[in-house]
């Protein structure tokens, strides 16, 4: 059995390491992927104003009513899809890429991906 508050800590550890080198700024914000058992989400960030531009998540009204699992694949790529366009009509075309301490494969690739299709450089 997995220990879930070590496992956990262990990807806070990851996140930290890699937010030392990572940060986003006014012409590429970073794209932050949190993910829960039930729900994905995604954020823009500015780190210089420490203010996020844009977000999106499985609780977002656009996306409550078509989804029925939020903590699925499928959901995953309707939130990169999302936070792209709101991204895009922000003006905002390219950005760094946070996976969250996650491994990059299931849900955060696929948020990726679907981020990328939507027209977001990284």
């Amino acid at each position: 059995m997995i220990n879930k508050k070590s496992s956990n800590l262990a990807r806070q550890k990851r996140h930290l390491r890699i937010r030392k080198r990572l940060t986003g700024t006014t012409e590429r914000p970073r794209l932050n992927v949190f993910r829960s058992g039930k729900h994905i989400y995604a954020q823009v960030i500015d780190d210089t104003k420490h203010a996020t531009c844009v977000s999106a998540s499985t609780l977002d009204p656009e996306l409550k009513a078509s989804v029925k699992n939020g903590g699925n694949v499928v959901a995953a790529k309707l939130v990169g899809e999302l936070v792209a366009k709101r991204a895009i009509e922000k003006g905002i075309r390219s950005v760094v890429f946070d996976r969250g301490g996650y491994l990059f494969h299931g849900r955060v690739k696929a948020l990726a991906e679907a981020a990328r299709e939507a027209g977001l450089e990284f």
